[in-house]
């Protein structure tokens, strides 16, 4: 069996014991060797019954701890090597022991009460260097995540899955609620303000090509220098027709969109050729061969997107992700209520799962031990435990000999 770096330095210590236990047995035979003749004369015969009655009680200890690991002096004694000759049966009685003392809902449920759980977590939360650890740890699964989907997994998806539930699915009514809804509320001006803000810039960024396409489109019997004035008016009106949009939301062209999203929705919602019209679209656009690697192109676009803002740990989404991670924890830390419904929350999966897998779990022993081989069993237990053990022989050996005062004291009273 492989030992480890663990294992050795408990070996280590398991023999210095086991020599220190040893050398107390000799140290006793020596002094009930050394007053032997004394044995029955003052002083010395009570420190011969001391270093008697030691010698037995190092020897009966280290019969009793060494028969629990191996046959002492290799004789085939019974009830010796316990650990080996019975693993099984010991690892089946210590998962029934586990499983009924440990692995219960009441002691789960009261264990994770009194750990306070959501309090220190949101301490924990709240310190920066761990919101960005958290951070980390996240962004690491998402991009394994990422790494798993491959191009081919998502057309497949989207061909035999998501676009034929599309297609079959009339969206027309759905759309035309969803548009109703948005300009109700007035969500679309600030795509619309995106929009022209993008338009206005664009064109006080290029008043040459604006003005050279206009120029191109000119009739051609004009004259170059009029030409070159009406595209010159041309871009100047537009750059301020763009520009009063942009700003002024009750601009007439602004209204006139509103009106037309809301004839839109109205048509998609209740008039049925305009709705058939936008079902057939619909299944002419998803059934187009292109789709499926048009969604792959867009998938590839956003993925390379996430991976760089994952991988770069001064990126918006690291700072608003660690941002976020310290909020939460700073509102586990002030609201008492959050931290009770995360509480019980926990309480209730960890119940769950004890309830549910606790006796699966608990098989972990039984099987890890019952793969052992009986001597490796004995010695994997005896590195973890046999120091202790060693402080029985020990005891033994004081124990012995304090006995052994007393009983020689006695047997002269009564003498």
């Amino acid at each position: 069996m492989a030992f480890t770096a663990a294992d050795q330095r408990r070996q280590l210590a398991l023999r210095r014991m086991k020599l220190i236990a040893l050398s107390l047995l000799l140290i006793a035979a020596v002094i009930y060797a050394a007053t032997l003749r004394w044995a029955d004369s003052g002083m010395w015969g009570y420190v011969n019954a001391g270093a008697e009655a030691a010698m037995v009680g190092a020897l009966a200890d280290w019969f009793a701890v060494t028969a629990l690991f191996r046959r002492p002096l290799g004789l085939p004694i019974p009830h010796t090597a316990i650990i080996p000759t019975r693993k099984d049966e010991i690892a089946h009685n210590l998962q029934d022991f586990f499983t009924e003392n440990f692995l219960t809902e009441k002691i789960a449920r009261e264990r994770l009460a009194s750990t306070a759980v959501g309090l220190r977590a949101g301490e924990w939360l709240g310190r920066d260097d761990n919101a960005r650890r958290v951070v980390a740890e996240l962004a690491r699964v998402a991009k394994a995540g990422l790494r798993q989907v491959s191009d081919e997994d998502v057309k497949t998806f989207a061909a035999e899955v998501i676009l034929p539930r599309l297609t079959k699915e009339p969206l027309a009514g759905m759309v035309g609620d969803l548009l109703d809804a948005i300009v109700v509320d007035g969500a679309h001006h600030s795509l619309v303000v995106l929009i022209f803000s993008e338009v206005h810039d664009w064109l006080r960024a290029h008043p040459e090509q604006f003005m050279d396409i206009v120029e191109e489109r000119a009739p051609r019997w004009a004259p170059g220098f009029v030409g070159r004035r009406l595209a010159k008016w041309t871009y100047e009106k537009t750059l301020e027709w763009v520009w009063d949009i942009r700003r002024d939301r009750s601009h007439p062209t602004r209204v006139a969109i509103d009106q037309l999203l809301r004839q839109i929705a109205a048509d998609l919602q209740h008039n049925p050729v305009i709705a058939e019209r936008a079902e057939a679209l619909k299944v002419r656009l998803f059934s187009h061969p292109q789709t499926g690697q048009t969604i792959v192109n867009l998938w590839a676009t956003v993925r390379g997107s996430l991976d760089h803002a994952l991988s770069d740990e001064n990126s918006a989404l690291w700072l608003r992700g660690s941002r976020a991670v310290q909020r939460f924890g700073a509102s586990l830390t002030s609201d008492q209520e959050l931290r009770q419904r995360l509480e019980a929350r926990l309480s209730d999966v960890v119940a769950f799962m004890v309830t549910s897998y606790g006796p699966e779990l608990s098989t972990v022993i039984s099987h890890t031990i019952e793969r052992w081989d009986g001597r490796e069993a004995a010695t994997r237990i005896e590195l973890h435990i046999g120091r202790d053990l060693q402080f029985i022989r020990i005891n033994g050996t004081v124990v012995g000999a304090l006995a052994g005062l007393v009983i020689h004291a006695l047997s002269h009273l009564i003498g």
